[in-house]
């Protein structure tokens, strides 16, 4: 495996790690939050440049109905990406405050809450979409082989942490965070961080688990037609 590929991994696993740890914000102190947010907006930038191959494809090659989900994925992460970055900038009071920014906080804060949620979806949908190429990555470089019983029991892992999944999604209100019917989050400062982290992870393989299935489904019905 090339020195790129696993500088690739990192960068995404880094992310990945990072995700449940920027939600819990106001749990690890709002100073952290901003010091991990920026580091993952400039590791977000990297991942670009160095997957800048796929920028031309975009108006290459004919466009499934796989490809149109994946790269409306894609946009709508990074439109996110670019909402959490202006707000996060125009509400920081650590990492950015040297700037001569004042006002426009307000309308910030709400920006920031629907990028931060919407956002946290999209990217374990995206991560899903990926796991295969994820996968066979982790196969090579731990040179481990396929595994029938490996694969059976991740696969009842993953079913079992994404029922709880669904329990958490509607424990945590995230329906009402991404719909802004809720404008401010609520933290119980009285609860462990590692459970509340263990929460989010949970729903971050829900959805990582509906983008991969999803992805897989939609390649099949493409690929029957096809042979239709």
């Amino acid at each position: 495996m090339s020195a790129r590929t696993v500088t690739k991994m990192i960068i995404d696993l880094l992310m990945t790690v990072a995700m449940p740890l920027l939600m819990a914000y106001m749990l690890i102190g709002e100073d952290i939050h901003e010091w991990i947010g920026t580091g993952v907006f400039l590791l977000f930038i990297i991942h670009h440049i160095l997957n800048y191959k796929w920028i031309p494809t975009l108006v290459k090659g004919v466009y499934t109905p796989a490809r149109v989900v994946n790269t409306a994925v894609n946009i709508l992460i990074l439109l996110c990406m670019l909402g959490l970055m202006y707000s996060g900038i125009t509400m920081s009071r650590f990492v950015f405050d040297f700037l001569p920014i004042r006002g426009g906080a307000g309308l910030a804060r709400q920006l920031h809450m629907l990028c931060s949620y919407w956002g946290f979806a999209l990217m374990s949908l995206h991560l899903g979409t990926h796991w295969s190429f994820i996968l066979g990555g982790f196969r090579k470089m731990t040179k481990a082989g396929k595994s029938t019983l490996r694969s059976v029991i991740l696969k009842i892992v993953c079913a079992g942490v994404s029922c709880y999944g669904i329990y958490a999604f509607f424990k945590r209100d995230l329906l009402e965070y991404m719909l802004l019917r809720v404008r401010f989050v609520f933290f119980d400062f009285s609860e462990s961080v590692l459970i509340f982290l263990l929460d989010y992870a949970a729903v971050m393989t829900l959805f990582a688990a509906v983008g991969h299935y999803f992805m897989k489904l939609m390649r099949k019905s493409t690929s029957a037609k096809k042979n239709g």
